[in-house]
């Protein structure tokens, strides 16, 4: 699926206020000078790429979850649309501060790939786009963004799938292979931003996210299931969990642990060694890693769904937006949105 944009609803109003930096902007359109894309054009462009960690979405059965695989826009702790303050999304945060264009691009089963090739075919039915094509839209897109939040790569550390039979009983090897190929990737599409931000007019920020702190989220997945085990309704779909994500296997699980800190430190490796190649020297681009979601507690069987115990509940992706949004000062320093 294509990515989704939305406007702050009320920009107009905003932009046309004296104090606005955007009223001389306003007064330009209102003179017919600009069209109203062109004043879109100017407010704050904001762009999510992840995977369904981003995304307000449950698993259940098949046809009901490609359904909302591809309607579940604007519904998590980065964009949520609805009028109703159930979700404080770093998009709500932003907000307060300045009418902006919100992008969202993450997918359901997105994956830090090697950009070429076929996906799968279930990711094909649902729409996926990996990183590489979540980098391409962007490099692609009329209007880059200035701001650039980057929350994938947690369908990587399922080690388990796929795996040969002898590297299931070798698993150090596997799981060092599988870090240094998820640095390869990532570094690639990683370059692709960057050389695309370095040939704009404007500065631009980019935050790479580590990923979900999955030890203290099993925690909150082994309460699910000692709730689930005592009434069996609860959590319907808990162990649909495991068709499609192996490594949840509680066998797998402390492998799949290793694997998500050894990505994490490959990420500020990487974001450290980028920065000493060519960032220092661009002035107008910033590159950060932050730490936020892969420091959040996400310990209690609420802050999971109540369908699959897997995907964050509405309480979990306002731990996740606290935490993302916490960690954007620095950003909107560069970028001057105060």
């Amino acid at each position: 699926m294509r990515s989704a944009l939305f406007v702050s609803p009320n920009f107009l109003e905003r932009v046309a206020e004296p104090a606005s930096p955007f009223h001389p902007d306003y007064l330009a359109y209102r003179r017919g000078e600009i069209t109203r894309a062109e004043l879109i054009a100017r407010l704050p462009h904001v762009a999510m790429l992840g995977d369904s960690a981003c995304i307000g979405i449950y698993i259940s059965w098949p046809w009901s979850t490609l359904w909302r695989a591809r309607t579940s826009r604007g519904k998590n702790w980065f964009l949520h649309l609805d009028a109703a303050p159930n979700i404080c999304s770093v998009s709500k945060g932003l907000e307060a501060i300045t009418p902006f264009v919100a992008i969202e691009c993450a997918g359901v089963g997105a994956l830090v790939d090697h950009g070429h090739g076929r996906q799968n075919l279930l990711r094909r039915i649902l729409g996926t786009r990996s990183f590489s094509g979540q980098v391409g839209e962007l490099l692609r897109a009329r209007r880059f963004p200035d701001l650039i939040l980057i929350s994938i790569g947690h369908n990587n550390v399922d080690w388990a799938w796929r795996c040969p039979l002898d590297e299931l009983h070798d698993q150090e090897q596997r799981l060092q292979r599988l870090s240094k190929e998820f640095r390869q990737n990532y570094v690639r599409e990683l370059r692709r931003l960057l050389e695309g931000a370095r040939t704009q007019q404007h500065r631009v920020a980019i935050v790479v996210y580590g990923l979900i702190n999955f030890e203290s989220y099993f925690k909150g997945r082994e309460a699910a299931e000692r709730l689930r085990e005592s009434d069996t309704t609860l959590y319907p779909h808990l162990e649909t969990t495991y068709k499609y994500f192996i490594s949840f296997h509680p066998a797998y699980r402390r492998n799949l642990n290793r694997l998500a800190s050894m990505v994490n430190e490959e990420l500020r490796a990487m974001v450290e060694a980028l920065n000493r190649e060519f960032v220092k020297q661009t002035e107008h681009i910033q590159l950060r890693y932050s730490k936020a979601l892969a420091t959040a507690d996400l310990s209690r069987a609420e802050l999971l769904h109540s369908i699959d115990g897997w995907h964050a509940s509405i309480e979990g992706h306002n731990i996740l937006a606290n935490a993302a949004f916490s960690d954007l000062k620095l950003s909107l320093d560069f970028l001057g949105i105060e």
